[in-house]
């Protein structure tokens, strides 16, 4: 049974890249597909001993990339809690993260 799934990951990985090769080469498919995406994103936070705690926050993105909600997630071991993130936090946290962005670090070939 894992390599089923472990098959069918790695068809629909595929699958998806190809798509985003299309939207990196067209404006047209970069519109299209980005039209219907809603997205997120966690960001896990720094602590002292992460086998024994861990805590995240989880955005939420509507398709134009504007965070529109997010939850704190905190665990302990095998407990979890997660925690809706109030209007006015979400400010703040925003604001916190407003220079995060993705890219690519280039390997040096040595």
């Amino acid at each position: 049974m894992a390599e089923d799934i472990k098959a069918a990951a790695e068809k629909k990985y595929k699958s998806r890249m190809r798509k985003f090769r299309k939207v990196v080469k067209s404006d047209e498919e970069k519109d299209k597909f980005f039209n219907q995406l809603g997205a997120s994103f966690e960001v896990f936070l720094p602590t002292k001993n992460p086998d024994e705690l861990a805590d995240s926050f989880l955005f939420y993105c509507d398709v134009d990339g504007t965070v529109v909600d997010a939850e704190y997630s905190y665990n302990e071991g095998e407990k979890f809690e997660s925690v809706d993130v109030p209007r006015k936090d979400l400010k703040v946290l925003v604001e916190a993260f407003k220079d995060f962005e993705f890219e690519i670090v280039e390997e040096d070939d040595q």
